[in-house]
């Protein structure tokens, strides 16, 4: 397997992972008042490739679902990013 192939599933494993996280973190400051993660912060992290984790953070604890904009725009990042992905993997396969 080539390195940059290797990089790339690294850094949308390690962005998911955040983002996933991110948003259950959201959750729970929520349900117990605490200071909330700003939405921007949890949009610039869908958008750093992360948007597999956020979009599945968002629905399993289904957190942000009544935000049009997290609805339309996280699947939407993802679909964006799977096509980037699927380009660039097969220019180096």
């Amino acid at each position: 397997m080539k390195p940059v192939l290797i990089a790339i599933i690294a850094v949308v494993t390690v962005m998911s992972l955040i983002s996933f996280w991110l948003m259950y973190h959201d959750k729970q400051c929520a349900r117990h008042g605490k200071r909330r993660v700003p939405e921007k912060t949890l949009f610039l992290a869908a958008a750093l490739f992360g948007a597999l984790g956020g979009t599945a953070g968002m629905w399993i604890f289904r957190h942000k679902t009544k935000h049009w904009y997290f609805v339309v725009f996280f699947p939407l990042m993802l679909f964006i990013q799977a096509a980037m992905i699927g380009y660039a993997v097969t220019k180096l396969v």
